[in-house]
């Protein structure tokens, strides 16, 4: 297939795009910048200039394409108001291009809030409706289309998809530890996430693009559940640290920006996914990542 692929330049999108011309697709990725583009080049892919402000370039690529993957989102969470009408308006460019065609159309989806006092599954409907919500409601939008002939397939991303140079949650942890003198954890340290290796995520979604029928929800949860308690000490160890919880009125000081996510309940499974594409992780586990030095640790 002639897949187009958005934020085909960022952490899961590299791997996807690796894992996509490895197993025979053609991809198109969408990029930002210069250095950008000669990297996506360099991976063997096509590329193609914009952003997602640019609806229009968005239309054109997936009438272009065999299936559209969308990965991109702005993250701004300075402003999730602009994240959010960002990603919606492009969820909606993009399965307005695709009705009638039966064309997959898989989007990155998250974990947070999808179920209460235990793993989300495949199974809990998001609670996200509307402009104003998380990513915009994007999952349900994504999926309303399904009766208008689009493949849409949500597929939940693990708050940590790990690796070595990771960039993303847990490496914005590390700093806050490090920076403070203290691997933290909120409160308990009982609420969890889900983790998933880099190249075990890249593997789901090249999975699910052949293999999953529209309208599935699928899981990139390798773990489904690791206490931030385990996350800090592993933490902890890497960079001898010492280990402590932070009360409720001192997260933000702490963690900055990524309190207000480390002290979410994320876990989720993935027996259903497993079932359905033959899906089995083999990448190392989250604390093995950070032991080996993923985020780095002390000489």
């Amino acid at each position: 297939m002639q897949v187009f692929v958005t934020g085909a330049s960022g952490w899961i999108g590299s791997a996807v795009v690796d894992e996509l011309l490895a197993t025979g697709h053609q991809v198109t990725g969408l990029v930002r910048s210069d250095s950008a583009a000669a990297a996506l080049a360099a991976q063997g892919a096509r590329v193609r200039r914009g952003d997602l402000d640019d609806l229009a370039g968005l239309r054109a690529g997936a009438e272009s394409a065999d299936a559209v993957i969308h990965l991109a989102n702005k993250h701004d969470f300075a402003n999730p108001a602009v994240s959010n009408a960002a990603e919606r308006a492009a969820v909606q460019t993009f399965s307005d291009a695709l009705v009638g065609s039966d064309r997959p159309f898989l989007l990155a989806a998250g974990a947070a809030g999808l179920a209460s006092g235990r793993p989300a599954t495949e199974r809990d409907v998001s609670p996200f409706h509307g402009p104003d919500s998380p990513r915009g409601g994007a999952e349900n939008l994504a999926l309303e289309f399904v009766d208008r002939g689009v493949r849409a397939v949500s597929v939940r991303f693990a708050p940590t998809v790990h690796g070595m140079d990771d960039h993303g949650f847990i490496a914005a942890i590390t700093a806050a530890a490090r920076q403070k003198g203290i691997s933290g954890y909120p409160g308990e340290g009982t609420n969890s996430w889900a983790a998933v290796h880099r190249s075990d995520a890249a593997r789901l979604v090249a999975l699910a693009l052949t293999g999953a029928p529209a309208g599935s929800i699928v899981h990139a949860m390798a773990e489904p559940a690791i206490s931030t308690r385990d996350i800090a000490t592993a933490i902890g160890a890497a960079w001898g640290l010492p280990v402590g919880p932070i009360a409720a009125d001192e997260v933000a000081d702490h963690f900055g920006w990524i309190g207000s996510f480390f002290g979410l309940e994320m876990s989720a499974t993935s027996v259903a996914t497993r079932e359905l594409l033959g899906w089995t992780p083999t990448g190392p586990t989250l604390l093995d990542d950070i032991a080996a030095g993923a985020y780095g640790r002390a000489a």
